[in-house]
């Protein structure tokens, strides 16, 4: 794979999380064998392959990958398709098995887990922001945009949301904004809440969903 040119000064400080453990049960038998980002795409390409593409596309060189259930063809998929990253190059591609690092009891119970059990790890890569990725959504997106309006905003935390139909945001997550497009209200139930106010600077969505991401 060819290595794309860029120039994004806050993506070559950023490190991209990709969180990839998910079985993705509602799938059914396409992923008895392999987790949710490991099915196959349109031909030889994998549902992984969209994160990873707009990390480097988007200038991020450091990246790490978390996976849990039956990670094999992941892995093998991660290893002869995304070999391309140089060390000396100051590039990262690792690959972050699930190893019940907080309880001996304990897998990942969600994404945030996932992401809590790395951070002792994920704090050695001298990373200035980080980008947390799920391994499952199918898009495209620039994220040194994204890291641009969170350096702008002076947020802690800046969430990228997808705009969707009022009645078919029931099943998923969503995120209600204020007039300065900080996240008010989130909610993962059945019940829709009267719309907020529009925005005066931004055309974000007033409603917005990620995902079916269970809540930590």
């Amino acid at each position: 794979m060819e290595r794309p040119q860029t120039n994004a000064p806050l993506a070559r400080n950023a490190m991209a999380f990709v969180l990839a453990g998910g079985r993705g049960s509602r799938l059914m038998e396409l992923t008895d064998r392999r987790a949710k980002p490991a099915v196959y795409f349109g031909g030889k390409s994998r549902i992984i392959d969209f994160a990873l593409s707009n990390a480097v596309n988007s200038g991020i060189r450091k990246i790490g990958v978390a996976t849990q259930y039956k990670a094999h063809s992941l892995i093998r998929h991660l290893n002869r398709g995304w070999n391309f990253f140089r060390p000396e190059r100051n590039e990262i591609f690792d690959v972050f098995p699930a190893s019940q690092r907080v309880s001996e009891d304990a897998w990942y119970r969600g994404t945030a887990d996932a992401v809590y059990q790395n951070l002792d790890i994920l704090k050695d890569y001298d990373a200035k922001y980080f980008v947390i990725l799920a391994g499952d959504h199918i898009y495209k997106m620039d994220y040194e945009l994204m890291l641009q309006q969170h350096v702008d905003s002076g947020a802690d935390v800046t969430i990228g949301c997808l705009e969707v139909p009022r009645m078919e945001a029931t099943r998923l997550r969503r995120h209600a904004c204020r007039r300065d497009d900080r996240i008010s209200h989130s909610s993962r139930s059945r019940r829709i809440r009267p719309p907020c106010p529009a925005s005066r600077t931004r055309r974000w969505p007033r409603w917005a969903s990620m995902s079916s991401i269970p809540s930590s």
